[in-house]
């Protein structure tokens, strides 16, 4: 029962993403940008053809391969390594890796290229979605537990597995 729960929150991570980015093609693209603080947190319609953050345009295919291999391996970890690793954080942090990546698949598959609109211009930061915000999320959260996990194991008089 707890494997479906992690399931269901990457498949909600899916969802909060592709409603963000529905909501951003349907209302951000006619205006290019709105201003949520002006010169600090703009909305702003970006069709990103390139990996997170705008990185290495014009390489969608291996970007797509990249991505479905990373998003099978981790559901293949989460399901196949439960009983062995489960921790709460991990597995937060890997439901949102691979929501985050899937979000961003759907996107490549259907229309060639990435919806961008969360736009920091306080740090002249590149434009990003709420997927690319979940796998860095996500990502930070493995790292934290991994860790956690060697401190404890130090501590135990152990390597962290």
């Amino acid at each position: 029962m707890k494997r479906l729960f992690w399931l269901m929150i990457t498949a909600l991570t899916v969802v909060i993403d592709q409603l963000t980015k529905f909501l951003a093609v349907n209302f951000l693209k006619p205006v290019d940008t709105v201003p949520l603080i002006e010169g600090v947190l703009h909305l702003t319609y970006l069709e990103n053809r390139g990996a997170a953050f705008g990185m290495l345009k014009d390489h969608r295919w291996v970007f797509m391969v990249t991505s479905t291999v990373a998003v099978i391996a981790v559901l293949a970890f989460m399901m196949a390594g439960y009983k062995k690793y489960y921790n709460p954080l991990l597995f937060t942090g890997l439901s949102f890796i691979a929501g985050g990546g899937i979000g961003n698949m759907i996107d490549r598959v259907a229309n060639g290229f990435v919806v961008d609109f969360i736009d920091f211009r306080l740090i002249n930061f590149a434009i990003f979605n709420g997927a690319d915000s979940f796998v860095c999320v996500g990502a930070g959260l493995v790292v934290i537990y991994v860790i956690i996990s060697d401190v404890k194991a130090r501590k135990a008089g152990k390597t962290a597995e």
